[in-house]
């Protein structure tokens, strides 16, 4: 093993944990890049990292997962409550709830934003991604002007109000934070103050071979790769966020994805209901139609609950359907959309404990040589956590599930255009067709006679600012001087 004084600290764990390759450039590194090398070494976790059951020899048994049917149990009433089965007071009683929280400083915003729009074929953040809205809006600005909209709006309904903010809570990655930042700097921050959003970086940790060796990006650089949506609560830990919300007397945290553009930021009847229940931790989800839909399901696994992806589900269990009504028995489709407490976050959740996740992954890296390689198939492994690991710290007495409409709150941006589903087209057209609904419900008259009545697959453009209607409220007014809207459709 190639030896330097400067790596005399770290060589015993290295060899501990047969990680000696590590060292192999250092005779002909620089000085600088070997101290490069020196503290991307020292920031290692070596305890926890290695594990024998993270490594795997049989290519077919890795990542496999043992069916877990017979601890299934399927969230009970009490629980799980659906929008669309809840009284139009009630919706109202909890979207004031929400909105007095908001009035009075208490709600933040957390945005997990760290991923690049590879898949869309962009090196960009995502939010950052044109998805050729006629408004040319990203989906950070988008999710901007939404959380100017609930401002104005808690202020309106409680006009005793000093002022109300919501504090928004971006967590970027290593290759997304300048970016980030910069864009909302030029941006003007979409109209928000700037001491109202906080942007942090999530940690990162190494990618390994199959054989658990670390992979190197560089001679001087180990490859690495961020430590999943789970990783959110060591770096709110560690990083101050708690301290933060601490200081700003927040109590409600929702936390939720960026590539959703139809999310609903801070939603006040989400945050209003898990208040009415007395939650510490909520989940927003989707109704699970299909049993074949790869979508994680919400559920009880021994007295508490747990997100279950659909590949430990057995094709029985997953088709199994509620006699009273048909659904699937199975349904609660998890959407990544979360509400904590403060509480809850700074005295549960011991972010220590959360269990890494294997994947296989296509990872650069560079050979013997010291050339790039860039893989065209699996060739190691990512660990991660996941976000809704914590639901296991929650009380079972304090734990909601609040059941929304899929075509009004979830559209995912993930792929790029040759794709079927999850693509910029779809979510555009998921937007027009909300906006189409909120003008025809408040009472708007569309022009239809320009339109191709045999183009069934594009809907009518219709698009809102946000800056005008959140979720449809107040466009009455609008409506009174125009009746007749005609395509496209673009109200700023």
């Amino acid at each position: 093993m190639a030896s330097s004084k400067l790596f005399d600290p770290i060589e015993s764990k290295l060899k501990q944990y047969n990680q000696e390759h590590l060292m192999r450039f250092v005779g002909i590194n620089s000085e600088e890049e070997n101290r490069l090398l020196y503290q991307d070494l020292l920031e290692i976790d070596f305890d926890s990292l290695f594990q024998r059951k993270f490594f795997q020899t049989k290519d077919d048994d890795f990542g496999s997962n043992k069916s877990i049917d017979s601890l299934l149990e399927p969230l009970s009433p009490s629980v799980h409550q659906r929008i669309a089965a809840t009284s139009v007071e009630d919706l109202q009683t909890f979207r004031n709830l929400g909105l007095k929280a908001i009035a009075d400083g208490k709600v933040a915003a957390l945005l997990l934003a760290g991923g690049q729009g590879t898949r869309l074929g962009s090196s960009s953040p995502k939010g950052m991604f044109d998805i050729e809205l006629p408004s040319r809006k990203t989906l950070y600005q988008l999710q901007a002007e939404r959380i100017c909209r609930l401002q104005h709006l808690a202020k309106k309904r409680f006009l005793d109000a000093q002022r109300p903010l919501i504090h928004w809570y971006i967590m970027t990655s290593e290759q997304t934070m300048r970016s980030t930042i910069e864009f909302f700097e030029h941006h003007n921050y979409f109209g928000l103050e700037r001491s109202q959003i906080i942007f942090f970086e999530q940690y990162s940790i190494p990618c390994f071979d199959f054989d658990g060796k670390i992979l190197l990006d560089r001679s001087y650089k180990i490859s690495r790769s961020p430590n999943g949506n789970g990783g959110l609560y060591e770096a709110i830990r560690k990083k101050g966020i708690l301290d933060h919300m601490q200081q700003q007397a927040i109590e409600h945290v929702q936390v939720y994805c960026v590539d959703n553009i139809l999310v609903k930021v801070a939603d006040p009847t989400f945050i209003g209901y898990c208040q009415s229940k007395n939650a510490e931790c909520g989940a927003k989800v989707v109704e699970k139609t299909d049993p074949n839909e790869a979508v994680g399901i919400i559920c009880k696994v021994n007295e508490r609950f747990k997100v279950v992806e659909y590949s430990e589900v057995s094709r029985e269990t997953s088709e199994k359907r509620n006699p009273i009504d048909g659904r699937l028995l199975f349904n609660a489709g998890n959407i990544c959309n979360h509400y904590f407490t403060l509480e809850f976050l700074l005295n549960k959740v011991r972010d220590n404990e959360l269990e890494y996740h294997v994947a296989k992954k296509k990872i650069p890296y560079i050979d013997e040589n010291r050339h790039r390689i860039v893989p065209n198939k699996p060739n190691g492994i990512k660990l991660e956590k996941f976000i809704f690991d914590v639901f296991r710290f929650a009380d079972p007495k304090k734990f909601a599930v609040w059941e929304v409409l899929r075509e009004e709150e979830f559209s995912p941006l993930k792929n790029n255009d040759q794709c079927d589903q999850d693509t910029p087209t779809t979510a555009r057209n998921s937007l027009f067709k909300l906006h189409h609904k909120y003008l025809v419900k408040a009472g708007a008259v569309i022009d239809e006679d320009s339109l191709d009545k045999n183009d069934e697959k594009n809907p009518i453009i219709c698009e809102i600012s946000p800056l005008i209607t959140y979720d449809g409220e107040d466009l009455s007014t609008i409506i009174k001087d125009q009746k007749i809207f005609k395509p496209p459709i673009c109200l700023n």
